[in-house]
């Protein structure tokens, strides 16, 4: 008798990959102009083979072909702008549209949602420059509420679980925060009601307690769906509270010390070092040692004055204007490192995290080699 061996294939579709990426960057967290996500492709599609880059170029492409890769995942949204008309004959963005779509090939991005959330772009590159005691520059105030919900005292921990489950309850680096408090709930049913407790025309008295959790906005509906279904009552009551504080969840740029203070001319030589770059345009400063620094990776003249504010002795960003430098004379070192230069270290952590928690697929994700900044210096 013969026996065929039968063989277990890992199968990894998009939507799982979003999704993880989605709950390290929750796209309600990205600017609100911004384009993140699925930008071509289908959730459903079976994913062999990932290629990781700060944006689609046509060289990306071909490297994505010849790796057999159909997935690419980019920092810079490929689809920012609406599209008009699908011009194939000269329009660079319609013939790479083109060709992901007759290659089967599924694209991504994560951006600004990126840039905020922890461990993103700018926390990346405060890594690459060996910083302490990381922060957030500047918080993002919360686009959070509070959900309170009232529970038969007995089915509260099943309900606290079932938030918790769906990602919420999370404060700074707290998981499953909740606060409860116990009551008396009163109710009585119509005839056409269909009490899990009691009996309906009669008023119940029940042992409650007031349950009390954080919840992103983008998951109110999800938080709700899942209190529901595990909630004992027909009609459980459901509070929506939104809130305006300041979140330690996300924010914009960081901030953190370096090991040892170093004078500026150090500083500037071990920043070209550490970020492998042999030019960026800077700005000294009256103060005599570096040791707080800031940095944003990408575009982030908008936050010098906010480095400013935290005391920061230097802040690393790119695209600094002729003018901001003038505002910021003698109040702070300026480093312009420039866009690609200051972004580029995300694309590891990508890879990184993707490997870890997809290890099916870990030897067929990868980071392009390729460098696709097309500014040159002469």
């Amino acid at each position: 008798m013969r026996f065929l061996e039968k063989c277990i294939f890992f199968v990894m579709k998009c939507k799982e990959i979003i999704k993880y990426l989605d709950d390290w960057a929750p796209p309600g967290i990205a600017w609100d102009r911004d384009n993140v996500g699925l930008q071509v492709g289908s959730p459903e599609a079976e994913i062999q083979k990932i290629l990781i880059c700060l944006e689609l170029t046509p060289e990306i492409l071909k490297e994505s072909l010849e790796k057999s890769c159909n997935l690419i995942i980019t920092h810079h949204p490929f689809l920012f702008k609406g599209l008009k008309k699908i011009n194939l004959a000269s329009d660079k963005t319609s013939q790479l549209l083109a060709s992901l779509i007759k290659n089967d090939i599924n694209l991504i991005s994560y951006h600004t949602n990126l840039d905020f959330t922890k461990s993103g772009v700018s926390f990346q590159l405060a890594e690459q420059l060996q910083l302490n005691s990381v922060k957030f520059l500047t918080p993002l105030e919360a686009k959070q509420s509070k959900i309170v919900v009232f529970v038969p005292t007995e089915s509260a921990e099943s309900v606290s679980e079932a938030v918790f489950a769906v990602g919420e309850g999370i404060i700074g680096e707290y998981s499953e925060c909740s606060f409860s408090s116990e009551g008396i709930g009163t109710f009585k049913g119509s005839e056409s009601s269909n009490p899990q407790k009691g009996t309906k025309g009669i008023l119940e008295r029940v042992n409650e307690q007031r349950l009390e959790f954080i919840c992103s906005n983008w998951n109110i509906s999800k938080v709700i769906n899942a209190i529901k279904a595990f909630h004992p009552y027909e009609e459980p009551a459901i509070d929506v509270y939104p809130l305006s504080n300041n979140t330690t969840n996300s924010g914009v740029g960081a901030i953190g010390l370096l090991k040892t203070p170093m004078q500026q001319e150090d500083f500037f030589a071990y920043i070209a070092s550490r970020l492998k770059i042999k030019n960026f345009r800077f700005m000294r400063s009256n103060q005599k040692l570096i040791h707080r620094v800031a940095v944003c990776g990408g575009s982030a003249s908008e936050c010098i004055p906010d480095a400013i504010a935290q005391k920061a002795d230097a802040f690393i960003t790119a695209d600094i204007k002729y003018h901001s430098f003038h505002d910021a004379h003698n109040l702070i070192c300026l480093v312009d490192a420039g866009h690609y230069e200051t972004e580029v270290a995300i694309l590891p952590e990508i890879a990184r995290r993707l490997k870890e928690n997809f290890s099916s697929i870990a030897d067929d994700i990868f980071v392009t080699r390729q460098s696709t900044n097309v500014i040159e210096f002469y």
